[in-house]
């Protein structure tokens, strides 16, 4: 057989740019980080990330959700040895765990000769068994706190896992920050990664009956939730499609049809797998709490984009890694795109995403639905099946 020159041409320079990127990769991975280069305060750049979460927290946040850019809603930051707690004064010692209010941690102090934002900040060493505040909220005395890692530790952690689990050949030119960039998307999505479990905290304050609800479902229900079940998973496909196909719809007649049919689907799924109640409660807790999380999460992000003579924090502007919120219709896309392959998932993952698209929705169908989406036993569902009816 003749092989065409052209042909063998294009697939050696094809390979000589595959071993030289291997060969970039593995110099790179060389040098990678395996600690935070300042461990036992915050680094400028972190502290500029936080000060731009603060602000537009701040300035959009009522664009967000009414209420939330107004009340006072202390961050906690850890890396590897250390917890560290912004805007609260005097705090007392350590910090409850949510919702069973577990006290974890011990006495914060104020960490020496540096200041976030013109104002002390405190500190205190992680415990030596490993206890984080992890990413969530906690609370700290009485009030309620955003908790999250630093982005630097985010970053090691993550390629630290990717690691692990990757076969030994492979780990030494694995392009770990090609990776971290697609899971993290740079200081906007960790700013709005931020945004995600402030919002929590927010819900603790509003809501923190329901909060405690969501959580102990996992508890209870999670266990039992036939996540293997060949024929729940397609009929979660079809749902999850439907969502996404409602998103891009072009008129509001489209969107709202789409939206019964998703209502529709979503009761049929429920009768053929004969969900139990509990079982039912449980993907509706979890996408009132993850889901709304997630909505507020991408629609700061949304809201910063959009927001005229808004102006992030001079801190910022220096970092490679901040966008400026200008990526937003990017990530939008494969939010959207990534909604369709979590039929699969295993774990509670889907209801962040199916609880994100019905407040979308939501959004255009019943702009006030935010009224009643924190009360008690007001779930997303609910409030989309009324907007369908309102609007027929």
């Amino acid at each position: 057989m003749h092989v065409k020159k052209w042909f063998i041409r294009g697939f050696l320079g094809l390979l000589a740019v595959c071993l030289v990127l291997v060969g970039v990769s593995a110099l790179v991975n060389r040098n990678r980080p395996t600690q935070s280069a300042v461990v036992d305060r915050l680094s400028e750049a972190e502290k500029a990330r936080l000060a731009e979460f603060f602000q537009v927290r701040q300035q959009l946040g009522d664009a967000v959700w009414p209420g939330w850019e107004t009340d006072v809603l202390p961050v906690i930051v850890y890396n590897e040895s250390y917890a560290f707690l912004l805007d609260y004064p005097d705090p007392p010692d350590g910090w409850l765990k949510v919702p069973q209010n577990e006290p974890r941690g011990g006495p914060w102090e104020l960490v020496a000769e540096d200041t976030f934002n013109g104002e002390p900040y405190y500190r205190q060493p992680l415990p030596a068994d490993g206890t984080t505040p992890q990413a969530f909220t906690v609370r700290v005395g009485n009030q309620w706190a955003a908790s999250m890692t630093t982005m630097e530790w985010m970053e090691i952690s993550l390629a630290n896992q990717f690691e692990s689990e990757l076969p030994s050949f492979l780990a030494p030119i694995f392009p770990y920050g090609l990776a971290n960039s697609l899971f993290i998307r740079g200081s906007d999505g960790y700013i709005s990664l931020l945004a995600h479990e402030s919002f929590h905290a927010y819900q603790g304050i509003v809501a923190p009956k329901r909060l405690a609800a969501a959580e102990t479902a996992v508890t209870r229900t999670e266990s039992t939730y036939p996540w293997d079940d060949a024929a729940l998973q397609e009929a979660w496909q079809t749902e999850l499609d439907l969502l996404a196909a409602a998103l891009e719809a072009e008129t509001e007649t489209e969107m709202m049809a789409l939206a019964q049919q998703f209502l529709d689907q979503r009761q049929a799924r429920r009768e053929a797998a004969k969900l139990s109640p509990a079982q039912a409660n449980y993907e509706m807790q979890r996408e009132w709490l993850e889901g709304l999380a997630r909505y507020a999460e991408l629609e700061i992000w949304r809201q910063a984009s959009l927001a005229e003579g808004y102006e992030p924090v001079a801190a910022i502007l220096d970092d490679p890694d901040f966008s400026a919120y200008a990526n937003f219709d990017k990530r939008w896309s494969q939010e959207i795109d990534q909604i369709g392959r979590m039929a699969g998932d295993e774990g509670d993952g889907r209801f962040y995403y199916s609880g994100m698209a019905q407040a979308v929705l939501l959004d255009r169908l019943m702009p006030n639905w935010k009224e009643q989406a924190l009360d008690e036993a007001v779930f997303l569902e609910d409030l989309l099946g009324t907007a369908v009816i309102l609007l027929q």
